[in-house]
């Protein structure tokens, strides 16, 4: 199958497209670093717990989940360029609505506004990308658009803490107003608008999938709220009967939304649930670590975006050094023993004490950031490597679901596991700091038990992802 962009990708548009598709992930990036640094501030003006903060998490990462399906679907009928336009448009939308919230409801629905303009935005953003660079660049050119993106965590922990102790914690929202404005006119000039002469959309399969997913996110979210298991198991196996029927329809039906056969390549396979595994420990500790020192160590929101921005510096490094690494040794040499140092830095954070220094964390947390830049990329691109090109558009959408969904299930995971300890007064001596100590040890060695995943990679695979 074809896909012929109305305008012929030049060398500009070639060297502007990692650029387009980097504001989308700076504008996601920026939002969530500033959020996790700030929720203690915004709970505080709403009179909410932190810990009952997730919910604007959450929601915003289960409506990218739920609506992610539908992305390689709109791009194929209306044109890469106009929906990622709208998708821009939509998500400066939500961040204004955000601004603008008077109380925790508000923000949540405005988070899902975001979240609808977000589930476009990227993966259509990704899909470009993939179906104007052959292969053996995609990986340079991934790499490429993601380094100037990974501004948003190194500003995002700072600006928002600025704006939270001299300002007002609404205006962390509005930062993403120019950015949008940014994307949107370099878009309309450089954005190639692929489209596919397919455009039969599988309706049943996709509100399956789509109740799935949200059963089996509420059913976590119920666990870390409720003191009953009945309301959590009835939501838990309803989601994934919802998935059994998906598959059901999916052996069936002549085009649904995610082909069965995507599964049947090992490359993808193996990303797909090394990337939920990996995740799932993963994706607590930019929330995790700023909450601790904000309330276990009684520093401002300043302090917290100080302590977590080496993370994001040093993963430009890692972005750096990531090709390289993968040349030399390989995507499943990479990934297993990437993903045991990842989960072994994550349980080095149980080591400082209440009264210790909260800066032995800066070289944790800067050694951590290296390492998840040359995870996720490596995650991402051999998740990819072997897929035809008319599984793009299901495939690419397929992973940016997963990663959400997994971003999700990573938040409420460590949420869970800290309101656990938090709870256990004897264990904890009374003392938050070690609810959060034992937090991190169980993330960690979650992380470092998903490494196994990648054993079922071959030596050999992704080789047609290096680059010459």
């Amino acid at each position: 199958m074809d896909f012929k962009p109305e305008v012929e990708t030049s060398d500009t548009t070639k060297k502007l497209l990692p650029i387009i598709l980097a504001t989308a992930i700076f504008m996601q990036m920026l939002d969530s670093t500033i959020l996790n640094t700030s929720l203690p501030a915004i709970a505080r003006d709403l009179n909410e717990s932190p810990l009952n903060m997730q919910n604007a998490i959450i929601s915003y990462v289960l409506t990218l989940a739920v609506f992610m399906p539908v992305s390689g679907f709109f791009a194929d009928k209306f044109g890469t360029r106009r929906v990622f336009i709208s998708a821009l448009i939509l998500f400066s939308i939500g961040s204004l609505f955000c601004s603008l919230s008077q109380n925790l409801t508000q923000l949540v629905i405005s988070r899902m506004i975001q979240g609808v303009g977000g589930s476009l935005m990227t993966p259509v953003g990704k899909l470009a990308l993939i179906r104007t660079f052959p292969k053996k660049d995609l990986l340079k050119a991934m790499n490429f658009a993601i380094i100037p993106a990974l501004i948003g965590p190194v500003l995002g922990p700072l600006v928002g803490g600025y704006m939270v102790d001299y300002l007002s914690w609404h205006w962390i929202f509005l930062i993403n107003m120019p950015i949008g404005l940014l994307g949107i006119v370099l878009s309309l000039k450089y954005m190639p608008d692929y489209r596919s002469p397919i455009i039969d959309f599988d309706l049943k399969g996709f509100l399956i999938f789509a109740a799935a997913s949200l059963l089996l996110s509420i059913s976590l979210e119920l666990f870390g709220n409720t003191v009953s298991t009945t309301p959590v198991l009835i939501a838990a196996l309803t989601g994934f009967l919802m998935l059994y029927f998906y598959y059901r329809h999916a052996s069936i039906d002549n085009n649904p939304i995610f082909p069965l056969n995507l599964f049947q390549v090992r490359t993808f396979r193996v990303g797909i649930v090394g990337n939920m595994a990996t995740r799932l420990g993963i994706s607590s500790i930019p929330l995790l670590l700023p909450m601790m020192i904000q309330i276990a160590y009684g520093q401002s929101a300043v302090t917290s975006g100080w302590i977590v921005a080496p993370m994001a510096i040093t993963a430009m490094f890692g972005k750096s050094a990531v090709i390289g690494i993968l040349n030399k040794f390989g995507y499943r040499a990479t990934l297993m023993t990437n993903t045991f140092i990842i989960g072994l830095l994550i349980c080095c954070m149980a080591i400082p004490t209440v009264n210790a220094s909260i800066y032995w964390y800066i070289p944790i947390i800067a050694v951590l950031g290296f390492f998840n830049s040359i995870q996720f990329t490596s995650m991402n691109s051999i998740s990819l490597a072997d897929l035809r090109q008319y599984h793009t558009s299901s495939g690419n959408s397929l992973i940016s679901v997963n990663q959400q969904l997994a971003i999700g299930f990573g938040v409420a995971f460590g949420l869970i596991v800290l309101k656990v300890f938090e709870g256990d007064v004897k264990l904890i001596h009374n003392e938050i700091h070690n609810a959060f100590r034992y937090t991190f040890l169980v993330v960690g060695s979650l992380t470092i038990l998903s490494g196994f995943i990648f054993r079922r990679l071959h030596f050999k695979d992704g080789d047609n992802m290096k680059s010459e």
